[in-house]
């Protein structure tokens, strides 16, 4: 068994897709349908159930993820200790974020870390951000950049960046006679206005206590994974939504929305920079974190 292997399975593994992880792996799908299953017959057992459509994990195949995933960090470590006859770091980090978060954090920081440290690539995914927390507590990433969680597992690591109010927004033009178009002065009220709402995450939370503290059966237009999507549903005039306010000062669609001036304010995100402890270990996610100042109090 080989690293290539390893890194072969973590890739169909995560994204359970030949073509994707394929194009990932820089290989033809065919190349890594032969590596997989030379792979699985090393191992004696399957590790992907397949069919016309789909491609799942077996049980044997979630037991090896958390070995593989363990082998691909060791095999870092140990390849930049045998190769370090400098001072220059070499390896490969991963980091996961939201879109925003790229913009708004990620882009000075990559090119200062680039410039000192040359030698380490940088594997950099983008998704919803409720599942950046889970991504770095299963091994699928070294970093994250998120809001921190009311209760935050002891296995993490936090260094915070910034602090974004959590805003509630309205569409700037009525589009449906449902939608208001001012806040609503009653509990009753609020309870028909529909609401767009982030499926899970930290906002969520937030919105589900503030509507339980004010007494009101919220009515929930639509759900959606991304705060992007939020602002963008908002400014079509379906409903009202909640979203951190550093999305909306980066969304294209800022002028079609304004925010409510909604009393009592909800809790801003805390953001930061996430890892586990015992990545900091790790000498180049130790010094990515150390490149990553600490926000001003």
């Amino acid at each position: 068994m080989n690293i290539k292997a390893i890194k072969h399975f973590l890739a169909l593994a995560e994204s359970l897709h030949f073509g994707r992880a394929s194009e990932e792996c820089h290989i033809s799908i065919s190349a890594l349908s032969r590596n997989i299953r030379q792979l699985e017959d090393e191992v004696g057992v399957a590790l992907f159930a397949r069919d016309n459509r789909t491609v799942t994990l077996t049980q044997e195949g979630k037991k090896f993820l958390v070995y593989a995933r363990e082998a691909s960090s060791q095999w870092r470590l140990i390849r930049h200790e045998l190769l370090d006859d400098s001072d220059q770091l070499h390896g490969e980090i991963s980091i996961y974020c939201s879109v925003t978060a790229s913009y708004s954090f990620l882009f000075e920081l990559l090119n200062r870390f680039r410039q000192v440290h040359p030698g380490i690539e940088i594997k950099l995914h983008t998704g919803d951000p409720d599942e950046a927390i889970s991504r770095i507590l299963d091994g699928k990433e070294d970093l994250t950049i998120a809001a921190r969680p009311n209760n935050m597992p002891r296995s993490l690591a936090f260094k915070g960046i910034s602090f974004s109010p959590l805003v509630f927004i309205a569409p700037n033009e009525q589009h449906l006679p449902s939608v208001p178009m001012t806040p609503p002065d009653s509990a009753e009220a609020w309870a028909n206005v529909p609401m767009i709402l982030s499926e899970a995450g930290v906002s969520r939370h937030r919105i589900d206590d503030w509507f339980y503290q004010q007494n009101i059966s919220p009515k929930i237009y639509a759900q959606v994974a991304g705060n992007e999507a939020i602002v963008s549903m908002v400014s079509l005039g379906f409903g009202i939504g909640v979203v951190p306010k550093i999305v909306l000062d980066n969304s294209p669609l800022q002028d079609r929305v304004k925010i409510w001036p909604v009393l009592p304010e909800l809790a801003p995100y805390d953001i930061g920079l996430f890892t586990l402890q015992k990545n900091l270990k790790n000498p180049m996610v130790s010094a990515f974190w150390e490149l990553m100042a600490e926000r001003r109090t």
